[in-house]
């Protein structure tokens, strides 16, 4: 008896914690144009919303890539290991999905929003940010972003 109270405590809590989540199905099923305008972030949004302290820069690629080259500015979970880091998530924040090329940041920023996450996928990639974040911009945003 006291293992399935255990069970439906268990499975309350599991479902209260999760009541943000929503099903591929129910997901797919609400797809707005609208939707497919609010699930992308360009370099300059990004780079306003880090320097407020309102955003979060996930770079999903594989901690080689990551090692080799990375933003100051990102913390690195890569795709295969997400499910079981959600933790490292600030939630008060939009979450930032990035790869060089924006394939693996879509899976990424598709599973986080099926959680419930307020997430975006960064559509000028890392290559993208890289571009932007250089001269001047790259001087103005590291100084900004280390001011906080």
């Amino acid at each position: 008896m006291k293992t399935i109270l255990l069970l439906c405590v268990y499975f309350s809590i599991a479902l209260i914690a999760d009541s943000k989540a929503i099903s591929h199905d129910n997901y797919l099923n609400s797809f707005t144009y609208e939707e497919r305008k609010n699930m992308k972030i360009s370099a300059l949004e990004l780079s306003v919303m880090l320097e407020e302290g309102t955003a979060q820069l996930v770079d999903i690629r594989f901690k080689e890539e990551y090692e080799a080259w990375n933003m100051p500015s990102s913390i690195n979970i890569p795709l295969n290991e997400l499910p079981k880091r959600l933790k490292e998530l600030d939630k008060s924040k939009l979450i930032v999905t990035a790869c060089p090329h924006k394939d693996r940041a879509i899976m990424a920023r598709t599973f986080l929003k099926l959680r419930g996450y307020n997430t975006r996928y960064l559509k000028d990639g890392l290559i993208g940010l890289a571009q932007y974040w250089r001269g001047d911009n790259a001087k103005e945003f590291i100084q900004e972003y280390k001011s906080l």
